[in-house]
């Protein structure tokens, strides 16, 4: 048995654990009109449950102070998972209504149906208008060349020179054997002049006169000839300095100084390119040109008359080049090799800017399509089967339309079927449209919808949306 001293120690611990739990569980009835609204029975019922359960632990004490202080820790305990019950009530209580979705916002443009110029997109490559290959023409030994590769070459300008004194010597050989016929051809002459009175005179025969006659026209003729030969030897000579042709940009040397050169196999030198004009080809493929074909038939094309289009050109780095272009010769013939149709176009290159050989952009301008339909890309949807735009109605509510989708033009985007003139189509915010659910139309697009550039960014560009187009809905209204 526990002392009295013990006993007075434990009991007034016990009693005061007691009386705390029983104000505890009194504040649970009143704050269960706050916790749980709408249910403060239920809330009130677990409050005095706890407090009869604490009540009956109360009476366990007896009057000697017996009782042990092992029923107030459960009694606390259980407060606690009540507690947390109640908390558990207050989240399954009434919940607040949520507030109703607001419409989402867009932006619409009217459909007209307009003539609308057409630019053609081709990759294109420049050529020199003039290459030269600069060669040998005379068999001999390179001296030296006279130019600065790579350089821009005037038209007359010495490109190179050859060794000259073999071609000397035989133009003064040339020079001999002429003056030799000069002279037999004068001996002629004067022999003819003494036996034309002789025969007259029946002093000599007429054969004596043929004779005569044949050897003055025999010298003249040898005196042509050796006059041509003086003439070729001056040609040789002229060939050891060897000019360029035309003003443009030199290529590099392909004969050394003192190589040995001849005209046939290793005479060529150089090449000269010229650059003003040039040309810009570029090929139309057979699926292209059938395609233009059909639409101009069909009305859905116009070219320009007499076909003359207006060509410009988009260099490597996106700049556009600043002479304008046209078509001077399109091939009647299509490739058997790549099944294209080559066409070509010339420009003016005062300043050089363009180079034989390289890859631009030619954007071939001058066709319209009559009452074309042109809407943004960022318009268009793709679902899986089909492209697809949001159509606003008279109440506001988006309308789901297939659409037929055929080139693009720019940023923008021709719908060949599926649209009707007057018809509002939703343009930024449509990835955000639901099929029947109201609209908002503002003037001006969100940032996040509107493809512009944003601080510190780049401009993203006109892209299509992919997106499940919603079942139930016709190619057209």
């Amino acid at each position: 048995m526990k002392s009295p001293d013990a006993i007075s120690g434990i009991a007034p611990m016990n009693m005061a654990s007691v009386a705390r739990a029983l104000r505890l569980s009194r504040a649970l009835v009143t704050a269960s009109h706050v916790i749980v609204p709408g249910r403060p029975t239920h809330a009130r019922r677990l409050a005095a449950q706890s407090t009869r359960l604490l009540a009956l632990h109360s009476h366990a004490l007896d009057a000697t102070g017996n009782a042990s202080v092992a029923p107030v820790r459960p009694t606390l305990t259980l407060l606690v998972t009540l507690l947390a019950l109640l908390a558990f009530v207050a989240g399954c209580g009434k919940k607040e209504a949520l507030p109703a979705a607001s419409a989402p916002e867009v932006t619409v443009m009217t459909i007209t149906p307009r003539d609308t110029p057409v630019v053609f997109e081709f990759t294109a490559q420049t050529e020199s208008s003039r290459e030269v290959q600069i060669r040998a023409r005379v068999d001999g030994f390179l001296d030296r060349r006279t130019y600065v590769e790579g350089s821009l070459v005037k038209s007359g300008e010495t490109m190179f020179l050859m060794d000259r004194k073999p071609f000397e010597a035989a133009l003064q050989t040339a020079k001999g054997q002429l003056s030799q016929q000069q002279a037999r051809y004068q001996v002629a002459k004067a022999n003819l002049a003494r036996v034309q009175p002789l025969v007259a005179q029946n002093a000599l025969s007429k054969k004596d006169l043929d004779d005569a006659v044949g050897g003055e026209a025999q010298a003249a003729a040898a005196v042509i000839a050796a006059k041509g030969e003086v003439d070729t030897a001056l040609l040789n000579l002229s060939y050891t300095t060897i000019k360029s042709p035309l003003t443009g940009l030199s290529s590099f040397a392909k004969q050394q100084d003192g190589s040995y050169v001849t005209a046939t196999q290793s005479g060529l030198l150089t090449t000269v390119y010229q650059l003003n004009p040039i040309w810009v080809n570029f090929s139309v493929s057979e699926n292209e040109m059938l395609r233009y074909r059909d639409q101009i038939a069909t009305g859905h094309l116009r070219f320009p008359p007499e076909n003359n289009f207006t060509v410009s050109l988009v260099l490597a780095d996106g700049s556009v080049y600043a002479e304008h272009g046209s078509i001077d010769f399109a091939n009647p013939a299509f490739s058997t090799e790549t099944g294209t149709f080559l066409v070509r176009a010339v420009f003016d290159n005062p300043k050089a800017v363009l180079r034989p050989g390289q890859f631009v952009r030619a954007r071939v301008a001058g066709a319209i399509r009559p009452n074309a339909i042109l809407v943004p890309q960022r318009a268009v949807l793709q679902g899986s089967k089909s492209h697809f735009l949001w159509v606003v109605d008279a109440e506001s509510k988006g309308r789901q339309r297939v659409v037929e989708v055929g080139e693009w033009q720019g940023d923008d985007w021709f719908i060949t079927d599926g649209l009707k003139p007057g018809e509002r189509v939703v343009v930024d915010g449509a990835i955000r449209v639901t099929a029947g659910a109201p609209l908002k139309i503002v003037d001006r697009p969100a940032v996040a919808d509107s493809g512009q550039q944003e601080p510190g960014g780049q401009a993203s560009g006109p892209k299509t949306a992919a997106t499940e187009p919603v079942s139930g809905t016709s190619a057209s209204q």
